[in-house]
């Protein structure tokens, strides 16, 4: 059976969506991520690499090969490279990147999926300090590199995490319940040395869909550019950074690459977004 026939069932039928319940369920989660974190998921490992058809060459491998499935899909590359120039925003991954203005009071739709600013970060406050600011959505995919970066440098000035119901991303999905409003989130406030104060969230997804961030007990903490923030254990798996009014000039080369859904791949650590004055510059004005 294909996984579009899988979903369909899953969530477009009545004994799917009881299925599903059971499959969001903590405990389901954690039987899951035991398993992944075992030797016995290690056969998993080669099937992967082949379905996904994943670059090794610039991989960190353990001499005796990875421990399981989970020491696989947090892997690290030998090497990184990022655009460290100080007015640069960076992509804080690979994957698809989608730019959203927010307007005051307006509904988001992601892939379908309606949702307020205020629900994504529980907080009515918060959200209003947003309004005609811009939403950066990154989307990683199963074959993607699952550790991330801080976008700029800055201060942390607060964590939040937000318990949620652990949901598939995939388009189906999100068509028919409000994904990211119920899946689980954390975020960093950060005051920035270039953008002004802005939020860089992670999403989890079904299953384990766990988000490990490194500094999250941490207020006050100063980051940079390229500092790696954390990793998504299995699941698929969002990113979102969001930026206040005119904080930001987006990287218009990016929207060559833009595909059929509107999407832009993109790498961790490339330019996604520069201050206004370096873009005046480069225009010669």
């Amino acid at each position: 059976m294909s996984k579009s026939l899988v979903l369909c069932f899953l969530y477009k039928t009545a004994l799917g969506r009881m299925i599903l319940k059971l499959l969001v369920q903590p405990e389901v989660s954690r039987v899951a991520g035991k398993f992944l974190s075992s030797g016995l998921s290690k056969w998993l490992v080669k099937y992967y690499i082949w379905k996904h058809k994943i670059d090794m060459d610039n991989i960190e491998i353990p001499a005796k090969g990875f421990s399981s499935f989970n020491d696989f899909f947090i892997r690290k590359r030998r090497i990184e490279y990022y655009d460290l120039t100080q007015d640069h925003l960076i992509s804080p991954c690979d994957g698809f990147l989608t730019y959203v203005k927010i307007k005051k009071n307006s509904v988001f739709e992601i892939k379908n999926t309606r949702f307020s600013l205020e629900d994504l970060l529980d907080d009515h406050k918060l959200a209003m300090e947003f309004q005609n600011g811009t939403a950066l959505i990154f989307r990683l995919t199963p074959a993607n590199y699952h550790r991330y970066c801080y976008v700029a440098n800055g201060r942390i000035l607060y964590f939040r995490r937000i318990k949620g119901k652990l949901h598939c991303v995939r388009p189906i999905a999100l068509r028919v319940v409000p994904v990211f409003v119920q899946n689980s989130r954390e975020y960093q406030v950060i005051k920035t040395d270039k953008f002004g104060t802005m939020i860089q969230m992670e999403i989890g997804a079904l299953l384990v869909g766990k988000i490990k961030n490194y500094r999250q007990p941490l207020r006050q903490d100063n980051i940079k550019a390229g500092e790696e923030k954390g990793y998504f254990e299995f699941g698929g798996s969002t990113i979102i950074v969001l930026l206040k009014e005119n904080s930001i000039c987006f990287n218009g080369k990016l929207y060559e690459k833009k595909n059929s859904n509107r999407e832009i791949m993109v790498h961790m650590g490339e330019c996604v977004a520069q201050t206004k004055k370096e873009r005046r510059l480069c225009n010669g004005k």
